[in-house]
């Protein structure tokens, strides 16, 4: 893993995730330069939401309550809206969806392998750490493809419903005390297979020092989140 991640420090630069309330992009001039270009960022974003909506899928089915299952149908209806209005935009440019995803799939079906659980709420925790991570990260992408972007990042702000999926995961912490130091292994296990697929979405196969320095905030707010989604469950991070 990165020699950042072995620190803690603060960020030199102002380049930062931006919320998914923010209008401006200037906070990411210098990350442009790094990101891969609009047929990868499109293929990888759209093959990414139609794994989420396979794996919630999955969980319906193993879940027994119903309103639990409602939950999950709502997750997985959300993800799947994204892959569509990705794929929409692809269309748009009159390029294949499925050309442009294919490239990816071995790559992203070994990452949803690496993060299913063995167990139903490990598998809920990754779809909810993982997809909110890395909806953050797109969205920090997505500032460096102007109009095409902004359209994407419209669509990853939209209502993820995952919230359901941390209810579901609290409740079983709250029923075992057990699950909370499991869960808790099991979501600090989760990041760096999710940091390496950010990693790997970029577009230079090594990072020099200065492309590590440019990186290296953004990587620092995604690991912030995410801690904060563990907080909310009342997992340690």
């Amino acid at each position: 893993m990165w020699e950042w991640l072995r620190r803690n420090r603060e960020p030199r630069r102002t380049l930062r995730v931006r919320s998914r309330d923010e209008a401006s992009d200037a906070t990411l001039v210098d990350f442009a330069e790094l990101a891969p270009d609009i047929d990868t960022f499109l293929g990888q974003a759209a093959y990414l939401q139609l794994g989420f909506f396979e794996t919630l899928s999955e969980l319906i089915s193993a879940t027994p309550g119903l309103s639990d299952k409602e939950a999950l149908s709502r997750a997985a209806g959300s993800a799947l809206t994204k892959h569509e209005q990705l794929v929409a935009l692809i269309r748009d440019d009159g390029d294949d969806p499925t050309a442009l995803m294919l490239p990816f799939r071995e790559q992203l079906d070994a990452f949803r392998d690496a993060t299913h659980g063995m167990r139903t709420p490990e598998t809920m925790l990754s779809v909810h750490l993982t997809a909110g991570m890395l909806d953050d990260f797109y969205l920090s992408l997505s500032t460096s493809y102007g109009e095409k972007g902004r359209e994407v990042a419209r669509i990853l702000r939209e209502v993820d419903d995952r919230q359901g999926i941390a209810d579901i995961v609290t409740r079983t912490i709250e029923s075992d005390p057990e699950w909370a130091s499991l869960l808790s292994l099991w979501g600090r296990r989760l990041v760096g297979d999710t940091l390496l697929v950010a990693r790997a979405a970029l577009a230079p196969v090594r990072l020099d020092e200065s492309d590590e320095k440019r990186v290296e905030p953004v990587f620092t707010e995604l690991l912030a989140a995410h801690e904060r989604r563990m907080a909310d469950m009342g997992l340690a991070a």
